[in-house]
């Protein structure tokens, strides 16, 4: 029997929607591609879009490679405000005055934050804890503890304010929560934040210039 390329082995990369679960990538594109195995190298959000890469058939076994390359994300974050997921999952739930934030005060709070950071990630997140996932209980309203972990953020550059709004870009390690890095520079800056907009544009060497749409993908 013929194999097609798909279960020979493929590497893809895909724009991911908004809104689309990065296991709604791999289920559409299983059924798409006509092939059993189909794996992404690193969950993006739900609320997040940009670089997935989707390995199928003999690739799934470089996975773990490609989860260990360090990402590239831009983003905004929104200064002011708070949310419980520290993200638009949930809905601002604290409002703090901004009034006296200066941009060299927000320029300079990145140096706290670059090299080889202690990070506690976000409850809502999908982290396992006793066998379910943080996010389970933290929609449930459970409170549970998570431990800090170690992460490296190679670059982090501010690269526009208009107040609320800080627009954002970011260079880090495998591991590293970008909402719980929106939580921490809100509380360096006193003034509480959350991540408002978030888009992987690099994993390693792959970049999500060169990546397809779900659509433009072909057998």
């Amino acid at each position: 029997m013929e194999t097609t390329a798909a279960e020979d082995g493929r590497i893809l990369l895909i724009n991911k929607p908004l809104e689309w679960t990065s296991f709604d990538v791999v289920n559409k594109l299983r059924y798409k591609l006509k092939v059993k195995k189909v794996g992404h190298a690193g969950t993006l959000d739900p609320l997040a879009t940009g670089l997935l890469i989707i390995c199928t058939g003999k690739m799934t076994k470089r996975i773990e490679e490609f989860m260990g390359q360090e990402k590239e994300y831009t983003g905004t974050f929104m200064l002011g405000q708070s949310t419980p997921s520290h993200d638009l999952e949930t809905s601002v739930n604290e409002v703090q005055d901004i009034a006296y934030l200066t941009d060299q005060m927000i320029l300079g709070v990145t140096h706290q934050f670059t090299g080889t950071i202690s990070q506690l990630p976000p409850l809502h997140s999908a982290i396992r804890v006793g066998g379910k996932r943080a996010y389970q209980f933290a929609r449930k309203g459970k409170e549970i503890e998570l431990q800090p972990r170690e992460v490296e953020i190679k670059e982090f550059e501010i690269t526009g304010i208009n107040l609320p709004v800080v627009n954002f870009r970011v260079v880090c390690s495998k591991g590293t929560y970008i909402r719980s890095l929106a939580r921490d520079v809100g509380k360096a800056l006193g003034v509480g934040a959350y991540l408002s907009e978030l888009c992987r544009t690099r994993i390693g060497s792959y970049s999500l210039r060169d990546a397809l749409t779900i659509d433009e993908v072909t057998v």
